[in-house]
């Protein structure tokens, strides 16, 4: 097997980091490297799969090929002292000396524009190790400053820099009912509106979404970060495996995006994972490839709170992993086609792709999630989620009509007339999504 493309992972925030921690914890498992960058015993340096993810460094150890970025220390600096110390290289772990508060402007202007050089350096000495770079993955929430802000300075100079080279985006979306942050819808579409012309797709989940799965499917009585970033974890780990494991049908970063993106605006997309179901009740059942498949359809289990029920998918991505034969996914989308509450926009009769990997899925220890001979990963695009985007808006509009904090992002050096034109890219977006439908 030739060895894999490389992926630059950029971890951004309070929130991207802690998703950090819980992404290199199961690629390291996955890869059997070591807490200290070593390998476990029966895993080989050559192995091709370890180079999507990990260089290799002179003292044969490997180290995550990634930057994990916040413009105040504390979190970073758990990582500085945890148990994963010794696996980073000290230059991929980027920290200020103060936050951004919670607000964009101070993320993407004042604060921010501090430390993008030592960033984008960063970044180019990464880019120039790499002998075929894929692409980047950028992991945030788009709730706080730093996330939304410095972010979307970051994907503006990426995308200059590297103007071919393809971002993912995995976006943690302001939940519909529990609000962290109570400037964050201006957050949001301040940074919906910065980034869209610089992410070539984007991941959407929200906390609550997550959370409830844990607590209804997973049995987990009081979920933290830690469950629902374990979880979102295990998504990205699916998604990327064809891009590191060997597999039947395998697809790189490029067709997954070519697959999913039918327009460039509508590149928001939907995800979901079976069989979610914890250790306990998997010992009592064997799930087949038709109802894992089945249910990555249900509302319930989208890692976003959006029922696709009320819109139309453009296209769906089923990334299989395991026991998994290329037959049983032919006869189970054969019958996805016939189900009526399934449905495709008119132009996209039959938009389904699919990836089945031989890997598979790796759990943690001790976690939430059952070890299953096979799983899958669902990436879709519907235009359900529209309705996600005229809720933050509605609640952008209430708190801008009475001019609500805006002079704290003026103070930043921001124009008051750029939240006009954010939330009307928000509004156009959300028709065309509606266009889109028809």
């Amino acid at each position: 097997m030739e060895g894999p493309s490389e992926i630059i992972t950029i971890f951004i925030g309070q929130a991207g980091t802690q998703i950090a921690n819980a992404c290199w914890e199961l690629f390291c498992l996955e890869h059997g490297v070591s807490p200290n960058g070593s390998l476990h015993q029966g895993y080989y340096p050559m192995d091709p799969s370890m180079h999507a993810f990990f260089s290799e460094t002179q003292a044969r150890k490997l180290t995550p090929r990634t930057l994990i970025i916040d413009l105040e220390p504390t979190v970073i600096d758990e990582i500085r002292t945890g148990v994963y110390k010794a696996l980073f290289n000290p230059e991929s772990l980027i920290t200020g000396k103060e936050d951004a508060s919670n607000n964009f402007a101070r993320g993407y202007y004042s604060i921010g524009s501090e430390a993008i050089v030592l960033v984008l350096d960063r970044v180019r000495r990464i880019w120039e190790t790499c002998s075929k770079p894929a692409g980047f993955i950028v992991f945030r929430s788009i709730s706080g400053g730093t996330g939304s802000g410095f972010a979307t300075l970051l994907l503006e100079h990426l995308s200059q820099n590297y103007p071919k080279t393809i971002t993912l985006d995995f976006v943690v979306f302001p939940s519909p009912n529990i609000a962290t942050v109570i400037v964050e819808p201006y957050n949001a579409v301040l940074t919906t509106h910065g980034a869209l012309d610089h992410v070539n797709c984007c991941f959407l989940v929200d906390n609550e979404a997550l959370y409830n799965i844990c607590a209804r499917n997973l049995d987990v009585d009081c979920p933290t970060y830690t469950n629902l970033n374990r979880l979102m974890a295990q998504v990205v780990s699916s998604i990327t495996a064809s891009m590191r494991f060997e597999g039947a049908i395998n697809l790189s970063l490029e067709e997954l995006q070519t697959n999913l993106v039918p327009y460039h605006r509508i590149h928001f997309t939907l995800a979901t994972y079976a069989p979610l179901i914890s250790p306990r009740k998997a010992m009592h059942s064997e799930i087949t490839t038709q109802q894992i498949t089945y249910s990555c359809f249900e509302p319930s289990n989208q890692m976003v709170s959006c029922d696709p029920r009320v819109g139309a998918y453009t296209s769906c991505c089923l990334l299989y992993r395991g026991d998994v034969a290329p037959n049983d996914v032919n006869r189970t989308i054969g019958s996805l086609k016939g189900a009526k509450s399934i449905r495709f926009v008119t132009w996209s009769p039959t938009g389904f792709k699919v990836g089945i990997n031989y890997q598979p899925t790796t759990t943690v220890p001790g976690g939430d999630l059952a070890k299953s001979r096979r799983t899958v990963a669902m990436a879709s695009n519907n235009t359900a989620i529209r309705y996600r985007w005229s809720m933050l808006a509605r609640k952008f509009d209430l708190m801008f009509q009475k001019r609500a904090f805006v002079h704290h992002y003026v103070g930043e050096g921001m124009e008051e007339d750029s939240f006009g034109e954010a939330c009307d890219n928000v509004i156009t977006l959300i028709d065309d999504y509606k266009e889109v439908e028809k």
